[in-house]
Formats: C-alpha cells, structure tokens, sequence
C-alpha cells in the first residue's frame, strides 16, 4: 500500500530526527529555526507547487472542496464541545481537548503525503485547508486555552491569520484560477524548496518526541481514547460520510489524510502561550503522532 509505505518513509525521518537530537546534532534552538524554515518557506514552496504544470482541475471542482472543508470544520466545532465531556476531561483540560479535535497537523505531515499519494495537483486542494484553519487556530484555539481575562484582550491579528502559509495558498488559487504562466526558474527553485518539506518537518517531529517520556504516553487511559477517536472514528465516518456526495477520489484522498493527521503542534504553542494545559496538548501532540504511522493506514484500507 502506498500510504503504508510513505508512513515508514515519514517514520524512518521522524526516527533520524530522533537521533539526531539524542546526539546533538538538533538542539532545541535548531530545532526552532528548522521549523521556521517549514512553516514560512518550504511549506508554503509546496503548496504553490499546487498551481505548477498543466492542471485537470475545475473550478467547479475547487468551490465543491471548499464547501467540504467548511462543513469539515463545522462538526468539529460541534465534536469539540462534545468530546470533553463523552470522555469527562478535567476541566482544566476540556480546552485543550476541544482544540486537540479541531486542529491536525495539517502542514507538517498532511502535505507531505497528500504529494506523495496525489501528486502536487492535489495540494491546490488541500491548500483550501489552511485558511479556515489559521482563521480558526486564532479566534476559536485562542478562546479555547485562554482564561477569561486574556481572552478578552483582543488577540485576533490579521498579521497571523495572514502568514506565508495562507499567501502562498491564495497566490496559488489566483494562479491556477487566472491560468497565468510560471518562469521555468521559479518552478524549478520553488520545487526545490518544496522538497525540503517533509525531510524537515519530520526530523523536527523526531527531535520534539526525543523530549518526551513515549511509555507514559501510552499509560495515559483517556488520552487513549481520545487518539482513537481523532485518528480512526473521526476521519473513517468523516469520509464514509463524504463518499455518499463526492465521486472524486482524490478529493476524498485529501479529505481523508486532512482528517487523520495527528493533533497540530500548534495546539501545546497555543496552550503554552495562554495558559492551557500544556502538559496535556504536548501528550497529545507527540501520541497522535507515534499513532498515527499505523492509523493512517489502517483508515486508509478501511474506507478505500
């Protein structure tokens, strides 16, 4: 199976960033500055890959996806309220847990295989993700950690709903959607760029579990069961769901890795910033993600 095969891929990075900080080599600092290289270049290089070469997309095709992901993020409004309280979190974590279910990894790991499956024509669609998704990490994953008196302070920014990820997304649709021509030396330095994206993103993932006890993770019950929800129940009825209303397979290929992606490191950012349970969303970061190398997987062979 091809997404068995990218996962071991993916794991075998994740187990050299591992070492790699075990050793030294990635310290906690580099480790940052690895992930702003992801985040504000290589990420976005490979989302405006999406727009590159001749495209068999439609329009119509474009606007159907973007009505998918708005109903997507809907219900995991709805999930986050009810999650917490089906598996009855403290309340000091019902926060982190609503946001856990909301936010996935959808830059790190879910673009790096949505190429590695689909080829870079389907990072247009799945480039539609990450506006509602940094729209929301900003306005709901902000008042889902803070207390009260912080939340009240105003902490939307345009400037960070706004970021490289976002720009290149809409650069990319105003591209494909105006059909405008791309200088062969641009494509060839952003597909270069782009190609660091998963060797990257994954070390710096390896690097982050190398700071955290993995056999506590698994003693963690409700934790548990909360990862089987996120990354099998979830993505499995979401797509089962998706199917009865979409002919096209790759975009319930894209629906369906967006879903299963582990939770978003941007969570335990966020939590740590305003006073979430940061503990909890670091746990929950780093066990969706051990988890998800035989999830994803397993999802994909269950829905096709």
């Amino acid at each position: 199976m091809l997404l068995l095969e990218q996962m071991v891929v993916l794991f075998l990075l994740m187990g050299i960033g591992f070492y790699c900080y075990k050793k030294g080599m990635i310290t906690d600092e580099s480790s940052k500055k690895l992930s702003a290289i992801v985040v504000n270049i290589a990420n976005p290089a490979m989302v405006l890959t999406g727009c590159m070469g001749d495209s068999k997309i439609k329009g119509q095709e474009l606007l159907q996806v973007a009505l998918i992901i708005i109903l997507i993020y809907v219900v995991l409004l709805g999930l986050a309220r009810v999650v917490p309280r089906i598996l009855r979190v403290p309340e000091k974590s019902v926060g982190t847990y609503g946001a856990m279910t909301v936010f996935s990894n959808i830059g790190f790991m879910g673009f790096p295989v949505i190429s590695a499956l689909y080829g870079r024509e389907a990072l247009l669609y799945a480039s539609l993700f990450t506006i509602p998704y940094n729209v929301l990490i900003y306005t709901y994953g902000v008042s889902a950690m803070a207390t009260d008196e912080r939340a009240k302070k105003g902490t939307f920014s345009l400037s960070r709903v706004f970021n490289a990820g976002v720009i290149a997304c809409i650069i990319t649709i105003i591209v494909y959607l105006l059909q405008l021509p791309v200088p062969a030396f641009v494509e060839t330095t952003v597909t270069h760029l782009s190609n660091l994206t998963a060797p990257l993103s994954m070390m710096v993932i390896g690097a982050s579990l190398a700071t955290i006890n993995i056999k506590r993770l698994f003693m963690d019950v409700k934790l548990l069961m909360f990862s089987v929800i996120k990354l099998i129940i979830i993505p499995i009825i979401g797509v089962l769901i998706i199917r009865q209303f979409v002919a096209n397979d790759i975009i319930c290929g894209v629906c369906m890795v967006m879903l299963a992606t582990p939770v978003g490191s941007m969570t335990a950012m966020l939590a740590q910033q305003y006073d979430g349970d940061y503990e909890m969303a670091s746990k929950g970061v780093a066990l969706t993600t051990v988890l998800s190398v035989a999830t994803m997987p397993f999802v994909a062979m269950l829905v096709g």
